[in-house]
């Protein structure tokens, strides 16, 4: 009897034991990795957001700059004008007659534009602005001089609303 309890004691894992461990391993960080990679996500948009909604600070400076660049309380002197920033584009000319060809509007659309891989547009009129972007959720981002900043429920008044 003590020999047959002898040899039922032996030390280590069987192989099937270790195979199974490792799959419970790859199968937990397979699921942490796709959890990583929306969080990435989440922040490139949340970044976007934060880009847009500074322009919308700026372009409130620019409205009350009385310079010969700046607005002295207009976005712009024509009737529809609009700009694309890309994250490519290049700086628009230091005289601008719009908001969305300012300098400091520039940086902060391409800098969106960097993060979501998608274009900004935005367009002004002398009483107003709207600045939009696809999200990498899909959704549409704006913010206009109406105040308003996050998702517009409806079409996209462009240069006039963003609801």
């Amino acid at each position: 009897i003590v020999l047959i309890f002898n040899m039922n004691k032996q030390k280590g894992f069987t192989l099937i034991e270790l195979l199974v461990v490792i799959a419970i391993i790859g199968i937990l960080s397979s699921v942490v990795l796709a959890s990583l990679n929306t969080a990435r996500s989440k922040g490139k948009d949340a970044s976007a957001k934060g880009s847009l909604s500074a322009a919308r600070a700026s372009s409130e400076l620019y409205y009350n700059d009385g310079t010969t660049t700046g607005g002295n309380n207009s976005y712009g002197s024509g009737a529809g004008a609009t700009q694309t920033y890309t994250s490519t584009s290049v700086a628009p000319t230091p005289a601008s007659t719009s908001v969305c060809t300012s300098a400091d509007l520039w940086k902060l659309g391409q800098a969106s534009a960097i993060q979501t891989g998608n274009s900004v547009v935005c367009t002004s009129n002398p009483t107003t602005y709207t600045l939009s972007t696809t999200l990498l959720d899909t959704t549409t981002f704006c913010v206009d001089g109406n105040g308003f900043s996050g998702k517009p429920s409806g079409a996209i008044t462009a240069g006039v609303k963003c609801q």
